[in-house]
C-alpha cells in the first residue's frame, strides 16, 4: 500500500480542517482528491508531504509515519506545486540538472536524467530555452518533470493544469497517463472532467470529510447520477456533512 491513512485529523484552535480522514491507495494508483475550496484537500496534501503536522490519527507512506519518519519520507515523494516552480533565469535542461544535482546526481547523472525527463515531456526542443519565457503549459511541463526528476515512489500534483488552455491541458494529460502504474500520483483539481479523464479512483471531501470514494462509474452508479459534477455539487453543498 502506498498510501494509508488512519483517522487523520488536523485542527487549528476550534476550526476542524481535516476531520478523521481515512484511506487507503495502492501503490501505481492516479487518485484524485476532489473538493470545493477549504475542504481540506491541500491540508490532507500538505500533511503527506510533511509540511504540516497531524493533529491527531495516523498517515504512512510506503510502511514510514510521516509524524516519526518524516526525513524518510520526503526521500519517496516529491510535489509539483500550484505555483510552478521554476527558477525563471535558467534554461530549461539548467532547470532540470539543478534539481538532479541537489538530489545527488554528479555532473553526468544529472545531465543524463535532464535529458530522459526532457524526452518524456517533450521538451528536447526548449532546452536553451530560459524558464521565464515558456508559456505556461510549457512551464507545467517542466515544473512536472523536475518533482520527477528525483524519481519519486509518490508524486503530488496540485492543480497542474490551472489556467491553461484547453490544448495545452489535454496534451499534459497525454503525458500524466503515461505515469501510470509508475509512479503513485495523487491529483488535486478544480476540472471534474480531468479528474474523471486521469484517475482510478476519486475522493471528494467537504468540511474536512471524505464524502465519498471510488471510480467514476461507480460513483455515478451509487449516486444513481449521470455525471460527475452533479455528483460533486451533490456532495459539496452547504450543510452536507
Amino acid at each position: 500500500m502506498a498510501v494509508l491513512l488512519k483517522n487523520l485529523s488536523k485542527s487549528y484552535k476550534e476550526k476542524v480542517v481535516v476531520d478523521q480522514l481515512t484511506l487507503e491507495i495502492k501503490q501505481g494508483e492516479f487518485f484524485a482528491l476532489l473538493g470545493s475550496n477549504g475542504a481540506g484537500k491541500t491540508t490532507t496534501i500538505k500533511m503527506l508531504s510533511c509540511l504540516l503536522t497531524p493533529t491527531s490519527g495516523e498517515a504512512v507512506l510506503l510502511g514510514d509515519n510521516v509524524v516519526t519518519s518524516p526525513h524518510i519520507v520526503k526521500q519517496k515523494i516529491n510535489v509539483s506545486p500550484q505555483e510552478t516552480a521554476i527558477a525563471p533565469n535558467l534554461t530549461v535542461k539548467e532547470n532540470l540538472e539543478f534539481v538532479a544535482r541537489i538530489y545527488g546526481a554528479n555532473k553526468e547523472q544529472a545531465r543524463q536524467l535532464a535529458k530522459n525527463m526532457m524526452e518524456q515531456f517533450r521538451l528536447l526542443d526548449k532546452a536553451k530555452t530560459k524558464a521565464k519565457t515558456l508559456s505556461g503549459g510549457w512551464q507545467r511541463r517542466l515544473s512536472i518533470a523536475m518533482a520527477l526528476i528525483s524519481n519519486p515512489k509518490v508524486l503530488f500534483l496540485d492543480e497542474p493544469t490551472l489556467g491553461l488552455d484547453v490544448r495545452a491541458r489535454r496534451e499534459l494529460w497525454n503525458i500524466l497517463e503515461q505515469l501510470k502504474g509508475k509512479v503513485t500520483v495523487i491529483l488535486t483539481t478544480h476540472y471534474l472532467d480531468e479528474a474523471e479523464s486521469l484517475a482510478d479512483r476519486i475522493g471528494i471531501m467537504h468540511q474536512g470529510k471524505l464524502q465519498a470514494l471510488g471510480t467514476a462509474n461507480e460513483l455515478k452508479s451509487e449516486m444513481e447520477m449521470d455525471s460527475l459534477e452533479d455528483i460533486f455539487l451533490s456532495l459539496t453543498e452547504e450543510g452536507v456533512k
